[in-house]
């Protein structure tokens, strides 16, 4: 009897799930845990792994479908068999599978369908998006040599990656384009930051009067962030209050760990400021619920992180307990994990504040929607040098920086939300209080 192939729940909290790519055609033969296809969330692109071994004798829901979770989405079975009366999306309960006297009558009900059905997207087996993974550049980078257009393993080990900034290819990678086309101004041909954002800048290559719009579909991630940003300023009474910082004391503070040898971020420190105001400010460390309003006795501070495909927020756990030191290890690993694509489902959950830092793409202030159910949500500009009048009355030039606070007014008065985006400014000022 042929082994249904069901949409797996995976850990998650999903009703369903959006089929992205088959990694087999029907007709294929598939070995028990061989990767056969991969699903979309709203947060994840998962690959998921036969739980039998034999032929794929029917793909049920192509890629594209969005199904519903422990749906019929193929079947595998042995040489001969054959699968009748399936229609697609729904499934009959009493579908027979019937033996045929020789492999060579039975008879297929469709032809296979390609692993790669979506023209202009860039496809890869999973050994080659590893390999990549492990060489630190985006498969999109390579020229598929493959079947379909596959990128396959020996593409990515005959690919030499362009020279380029670590800002230059955060960028490139934001932008969707490809180093390979940048004409790089640093030193042997280095693509630098400038150089992608004068390539994002220009017009494309492809541009013709008779193409006025690119029909980009949404997938099962973009959907997802769609209703989960839309569904939040419907449901949250959002507000904003906004402080500019001097960040003096963090840069000197940067500095010194830097000489000796410790490596931190600007957000690090953020993200460490707003944990122990949130630890001293509990009703903004909370969320609603119907008639009710829950403070969390814990503080897990999600860092957002941009990906081509769209943000994903990872959680550091506990984060009012951790050593600058610690956050800037966790954080380092959970945006390499994130962008990679290699983040798990519960390092993407269980927030209860977020910190979302666009300072680096030279954002001056910018206000951030709620990401729920968290009731609150730190947005960072860019530190930049300017003229700031002392209590003296003397003039001086200081590193100054935009942080402005989105909270749900259903759970937190202004009052409040101003006071705990005072400490976070006070924290950031005068660093030697975090000890």
């Amino acid at each position: 009897m042929a082994h249904k192939i069901i949409m797996p729940k995976q850990g998650l909290q999903m009703t369903e799930g959006y089929i992205a790519q088959w990694l087999k055609a029907e007709g294929d033969m598939v070995k028990l845990g061989e990767p056969l296809f991969e699903i979309e969330t709203d947060k994840l692109t998962i690959t998921i792994d036969s739980t039998a071994e034999g032929k794929l004798l029917k793909i049920v829901r192509p890629e594209g479908d969005t199904v519903p979770i422990t749906e019929v989405i193929a079947y595998i079975g042995e040489e001969g068999e054959v699968i009748e009366d399936i229609q697609a999306p729904s499934l009959p309960a009493d579908v027979s599978v019937k033996e045929v006297e020789s492999p060579k009558e039975s008879r297929r009900l469709s032809e296979p369908i390609p692993v790669l059905a979506q023209a202009g997207v860039k496809y890869a087996t999973p050994r080659a998006k590893m390999r990549a993974q492990e060489r630190g550049f985006p498969i999109e980078s390579v020229d598929a040599t493959g079947p379909d257009g596959l990128i396959i393993e020996r593409d990515v080990l005959a690919y030499k990656p362009v020279a380029a900034s670590p800002l230059a290819r955060k960028l490139a990678g934001l932008g969707g384009i490809s180093l390979d086309g940048v004409e790089g101004s640093g030193a042997r041909g280095k693509v630098m930051a400038p150089d992608v954002r004068q390539a994002l800048a220009a017009p494309s290559a492809d541009d013709t009067s008779d193409c006025l719009e690119t029909v980009i579909p949404m997938d099962g991630m973009r959907r997802g962030i769609a209703s989960t940003m839309s569904g939040s300023l419907s449901a949250t009474a959002q507000a904003n209050h906004s402080m500019l910082v001097d960040m003096s004391e963090c840069v000197r503070l940067r500095e010194r760990m830097k000489k000796a040898e410790i490596k931190i971020s600007f957000n690090d420190i953020i993200i460490l400021c707003a944990a122990r105001a949130l630890k001293e400010h509990p009703q903004v460390n909370a969320v609603r619920q119907e008639d009710s309003i829950v403070q969390k006795h814990y503080v897990n501070v999600g860092m957002a992180v941009a990906t081509p495909r769209g943000l994903l927020v990872p959680v550091i756990m506990d984060t009012d307990k951790k050593s600058l030191r610690e956050i800037a290890g966790i954080t380092a690993a959970l945006a390499e994990r994130t962008k990679k694509g290699t983040i798990t489902p519960d390092e993407l959950t269980q927030g209860t504040f977020t910190v979302t830092n666009l300072g680096m793409l030279g954002v001056d202030k910018f206000v951030a929607i709620l990401n729920p159910p968290e009731s609150g949500i730190l947005a960072v500009g860019a530190i930049k040098k300017q003229p700031v009048v002392l209590e003296d009355d003397s003039i001086a030039v200081r590193p100054m920086m935009w942080i402005t606070l989105t909270y749900d007014h259903c759970v937190i008065d202004g009052a409040p939300a101003a006071s705990f985006l005072g400490r976070i400014k006070e924290l950031l000022e005068d660093p030697i209080l975090l000890l």
